[in-house]
């Protein structure tokens, strides 16, 4: 796979179905792979395969990045209870990082959370994703803890933000 070209014009963000899985699924995959780390679906994006069961409304949504036809970008949030939910799978292609799609995605989710009469966010990211932390943090999240993924080929260690909306 050769390299992209940056992207100049802002992807067309839309809400994702079933039938978008794959193309997450690969964009993951992208950027474990610019990461350096093993990547198996089954045990990494679980929720992925069984996309409605986390997604479908109203316990959650899906929200993804388009340019060119392409998903560039993805997030999920599912709720965790009456006024918690959980942000997932925010994943950029390098080419659109920096540009606003991150930005422009958790606020999206932001609003889906308003709109459901959620009232706190979190969600766990890992600890090497320097840059989405910075955009968090810009967000208006606080870091809030640490875990390690026992068992876990990439030796994952993973922060826990989280923030009012």
């Amino acid at each position: 796979m050769g390299s992209m070209k940056p992207v100049h014009v802002m992807p067309t963000l839309s809400s994702a179905t079933r039938a978008d899985a794959p193309a997450v699924i690969a964009l993951v995959g992208r950027v474990y792979a610019e990461f350096g780390f093993i990547y198996d679906p089954a045990t990494e994006v679980p929720d992925l395969l069984r996309f409605d069961e986390h997604y479908a409304p109203p316990g959650g949504a899906f929200f993804v990045a388009r340019h060119r036809g392409r998903i560039v970008g993805s997030v999920g949030v599912e709720r965790l209870d009456g006024d918690s939910a959980e942000l997932h799978r925010l994943y950029l292609d390098a080419e659109v990082r920096g540009r606003g799609t991150g930005r422009a995605l958790v606020d999206t989710v932001i609003g889906w959370c308003r709109a459901q009469a959620v009232s706190r966010l979190i969600l766990w990211s890992d600890t090497r994703f320097e840059q989405a932390h910075r955009l968090y943090t810009r967000m208006g999240f606080r870091q809030a803890g640490e875990r390690a993924l026992p068992g876990d080929v990439n030796h994952t260690r993973e922060y826990r933000f989280e923030r009012s909306v």
